[in-house]
């Protein structure tokens, strides 16, 4: 019989994206595997998903929101609601196992699942383990994590590191540097600086980008730059009209940005830490500092401690990012130094075990 799997989860790249990838290992296996994802209703799952050829089920439900409590009335029976919409997706689709990857539309579908007896699966990205999987985790059958020490979240008997999975596009990409930048029609003899701040956008990169833009084409350094959704047009518009930037509020091909890239910016979530790690990438980091638990400054903090990454403070960025990534554009012996460091930790089978351990236990 063809195992029924659902993926559940979703709402930022860092959720999706090592989902897919779980996915893609799972068919590589065992084809006939048939694949449902389970998401949110207006996350970028619903469009990311079937973007990679999977079925996907949004449901009605949304995350606390800390900026207006008001906007939280809702949530009781959106919950609710969910659950009710759940029981009927995993009544119709009869899966073999459920995998949560993070993200609010996980908690009630691991939750029905556990419910039922359907052996379930967590892959927890980050090293501070959010609070539905640390609930979650007392009943799964394997949680799968990024590193060590997470012994303080979940059963030590359950736990699996395996590092975070990348995507295939990333982790086996062969993409000349030169048709890289040619695709972002920038000039292939020109030092070219990538910045990232995720799906959502990073304000203090994409101020302190804002604020010297100038000194990109002064330093001689071209910039392919991903705004993010929130405020880009303001961005976009400051970045239009140069010959010297690329600029977009999303980057759908990330494989040939990393590889038109000499340096790069991004905050430092656990799949941007992973895939820089495999991408081989001098990078400045400017941590999100009200994460978790501010484990991205804690994921960046672990490189920097290695000499495999640069780090600037969030409130620091407008004022020293901009400084720092020019000084290194000229450091060649810096850059060696981190390219070296940051490829030593560079995980790019993660999807493939993750994948091996779930269907040896559904053999």
């Amino acid at each position: 019989m063809n195992k029924r799997i659902i993926i559940a989860g979703g709402g930022t790249g860092g959720h999706i994206f090592p989902a897919i990838a779980i996915a893609n290992a799972i068919k590589q296996l065992q084809p006939d595997a048939d694949i449902l994802f389970v998401g949110a209703k207006g996350k970028m799952e619903m469009e990311k998903v079937p973007q990679a050829g999977y079925k996907i089920e949004g449901l009605d439900i949304a995350g606390f929101n800390r900026s207006s409590l008001i906007k939280n009335i809702g949530l009781p029976f959106k919950l609710i609601k969910s659950f009710f919409q759940v029981r009927n997706i995993i009544k119709n689709f009869n899966p073999d196992a459920v995998i949560g990857v993070g993200g609010y539309s996980s908690f009630p579908v691991l939750r029905v699942a556990q419910a039922k007896g359907i052996p379930t699966f967590i892959h927890e990205s980050n090293s501070f383990a959010g609070k539905s999987n640390i609930i979650l985790g007392r009943k799964a059958m394997k949680v799968f994590t990024v590193g060590d020490g997470m012994e303080k979240f979940f059963p030590a008997e359950k736990i699996m590191v395996t590092g975070n999975p990348v995507r295939k596009s990333i982790a086996s990409s062969n993409i000349l540097k030169s048709d890289a930048i040619k695709s972002f029609g920038l000039d292939e003899h020109k030092k070219t600086i990538l910045a990232v701040g995720g799906s959502l956008g990073a304000r203090s990169i994409n101020e302190a980008i804002a604020t010297h833009i100038e000194e990109f084409e002064r330093n001689n350094l071209q910039l392919i730059w991903q705004t993010g959704k929130t405020t880009a047009a303001e961005y976009i518009a400051k970045g239009k009209d140069r010959s010297n930037i690329w600029v977009s509020d999303f980057i759908t091909d990330m494989e040939k940005a990393y590889a038109a890239a000499d340096i790069v910016i991004s905050r430092a979530g656990a799949m941007a830490v992973a895939e820089l790690c495999v991408a081989k990438k001098p990078v400045v980091f400017v941590p999100f500092p009200h994460a978790a638990e501010d484990h991205q400054t804690v994921n960046a903090q672990h490189l920097v401690s290695k000499q495999a990454a640069l780090l600037i403070k969030d409130n620091e960025a407008k004022e020293k990012l901009i400084a720092t990534v020019m000084a290194l554009a000229i450091n060649e012996q810096l850059q060696t130094e981190l390219k070296i460091n940051i490829s030593s930790l560079a995980v790019t089978n993660a999807d493939e075990v993750i994948a091996k351990e779930i269907l040896k236990h559904l053999a």
